[in-house]
């Protein structure tokens, strides 16, 4: 009993870990658009004169997206639904700014901008890859944790289950498209 035992530890501790690095390349997306902002913020700050308070909005869901930091320890529903929803917020905040930047021809021909909205898509595929590979490490894990008999153990040694991301309110609805206008 005490080699099934400690195989099953060994097996769950391997995947908690798995669940802790995976978490951590979702911080380290996220950090990475993070400190994309200020650079597309002070770029279009140059060109737009009119839009402060997109510029502000932006600013200020940057500062409470980066105010949240959860390590993998305290990855709890309630901390990571936190997470999600300044991350969100500050997903609608850049989506504003992309669309009013449609309003200034001269600064989407701008290089810089063009780059840092490269850079942005490609974080914004980076943040979709990790949080899969989170989601993966997670269901592995937390199915571990509750197969008999090792469900037995995991509860001995304080194996508890993580979080998965939601889906975002509204993500199941398709967006219209009119072709009319």
């Amino acid at each position: 009993m005490l080699g099934l035992s400690s195989c099953n530890y060994n097996s769950l501790v391997e995947k908690k870990q798995d669940v802790e690095q995976t978490w951590g390349e979702v911080e380290n997306q996220y950090q990475r658009r993070a400190d994309l902002i200020p650079n597309l913020v002070n770029t279009v700050k140059g060109y737009t004169t009119h839009e402060a308070s997109t510029l502000e909005k932006v600013t200020e869901a940057r500062a409470k997206a980066t105010s949240i930091t959860i390590n993998a320890d305290s990855l709890t529903e309630e901390n990571l639904a936190r997470f999600q929803q300044a991350q969100s917020e500050l997903s609608g905040a850049l989506k504003s700014l992309l669309a009013v930047t449609e309003a200034y021809p001269d600064l989407k021909a701008n290089e810089n901008f063009r780059d840092l909205q490269v850079q942005l898509e490609g974080t914004e595929n980076r943040v979709t890859t990790a949080r899969s590979r989170y989601t993966e490490a997670v269901k592995n894990y937390n199915t571990a944790i509750q197969k008999f008999p090792t469900v037995i153990y995991a509860g001995w040694f304080g194996f508890t289950a993580k979080p998965q991301f939601k889906a975002e309110e509204g993500a199941s609805k398709a967006p219209e498209v009119d072709f009319n206008n």
